[in-house]
Formats: C-alpha cells, structure tokens, sequence
C-alpha cells in the first residue's frame, strides 16, 4: 500500500522560505520520478517541480531559481525548498510519484503522475 504525506505548509510573509516534506511508504523513492504540484481554488493542479529517477530536477518557469527539490531516499523522503515566497505562490502543495521514464515537459503534467499524498497548505502574505 503506497502512501505519500506531505507536512511543512504553514503560513509566512512574502519572502519567506518553509520547506515541505513529503515522507513515502510502500515504494522506493529511488525508483520513481517525483514532484510536487500546487492547486488553488477554482484552478488546475500545476507543475510545480520534479525530480526524475537519475538525480535531474525539473521546474516551472515560475519557480525556477525559488525552488529546490530534492530527496533523500534512504529515508524515502522527498522535499522542496522554497526560497523568496509571493503571495502568488500560495496554494496546497501536493507531492507525487510516477512510473514515468520520459525526460521532459511531461514531468510537471498530473495526469503522469500514479500516486499522490492528501496536501499542504502554503499562504504567503
């Protein structure tokens, strides 16, 4: 049984830097592409960062140079590193993981995606 938990949304200032963690049990983070997405009311689920299966990381435009992923797959724990929060950022924050073998913009698509966790919220004011 695979399950995904995020933890580490809370609310902060514009600028701020909270880290999110997203701890995974009944798979090996090693063997699978992952990311996080973000969601606000009324809006599609968004890209926000991926971490495919050989170390490369993919972001959204509007992240990139903000945000990091990364993981750390002895203890099966993905996380994302926001640096410099907008308030445009703010959303639930999801983490996800795929089978997916393809490099590319397809990374930050959802319907990729085979496993997700529940969410956090992040605000930023």
């Amino acid at each position: 049984h695979v399950q995904l938990v995020e933890s580490g949304g809370r609310s902060v200032q514009a600028g701020g830097s909270p880290r999110l963690s997203c701890a995974a049990s009944g798979l090996d983070t090693s063997r699978y592409t992952l990311a996080w997405f973000r969601q606000t009311p009324g809006n599609e689920r968004e890209g926000v960062a991926a971490l495919f299966r050989d170390g490369r990381q993919y972001y959204a435009g509007a992240v990139k140079d903000r945000f990091t992923i990364s993981a750390d797959n002895a203890k099966n724990t993905l996380f994302l590193q926001m640096d410099s929060l907008r308030p445009y950022d703010s959303g639930i924050y999801y983490c996800a993981a795929s089978y997916n073998t393809v490099w590319g913009w397809v990374l930050l698509k959802p319907a990729e995606y085979n496993y997700w966790g529940q969410g956090t919220q992040v605000t930023v004011s």
